[in-house]
């Protein structure tokens, strides 16, 4: 890894502390430049401004990321429980999507039309094939489902202080996802 790649991963790691944190409003450059140990100057050469290095950390982290949980359309209960897993494993990536929606609501987020229209393709074809979800159209369902997978992100309103174990909870996942069907 070059000089160059492992500053920008630097600045990648910090700004996504930074931004998870206090969204884009209130992230600041300086704070990145200083837990990267890099030099201020260089995050704007690389990424041009505060809203393209949000840019940047937002597809690493919630459009590759979410694209990294195998999508089953046949086993939606399954595929909300690994959503619920990596939402665990990753609390990052549901701030920053929920930085997003408040502080950018007017912006499609960068990266995930084209994965959400195979995974809504992919719904359309099991209901065809198996009548997986029939009473709902694959956007409703699509959304329905990732809505119980990441209940219990103490970003959601809704959210308590869960005293089940991390185990009852995914497969109370599960299975609200399976009386869902």
């Amino acid at each position: 890894m070059s000089r160059a790649d492992a500053t920008k991963a630097r600045i990648l790691r910090a700004a996504t502390d930074e931004f998870a944190t206090y969204g884009i409003a209130g992230a600041r450059v300086d704070r990145i430049a200083k837990a990267a140990s890099a030099n201020k100057n260089l995050i704007y050469v690389y990424f041009c401004s505060k809203d393209q290095l949000f840019d940047a950390v937002y597809e690493a982290h919630v459009t590759d990321g979410l694209d990294s949980v195998p999508f089953t359309p046949d086993d939606l209960p399954e595929y909300a429980g690994r959503l619920f897993d990596y939402s665990r494993e990753h609390p990052e990536v549901t701030r920053l999507a929920t930085w997003h929606r408040l502080e950018r609501r007017d912006q499609d987020p960068t990266g995930t039309a084209a994965p959400r229209a195979d995974k809504l393709a992919a719904l359309a074809d099991a209901r065809k094939a198996n009548d997986v979800g029939s009473a709902f159209s694959p956007t409703t369902l699509l959304t329905l489902v990732v809505g119980i997978a990441l209940a219990w992100d103490p970003s959601n309103p809704a959210h308590a202080p869960a005293v089940e174990s991390a185990e009852d909870r995914r497969r109370a996942v599960v299975e609200a996802v399976r009386r869902l069907l």
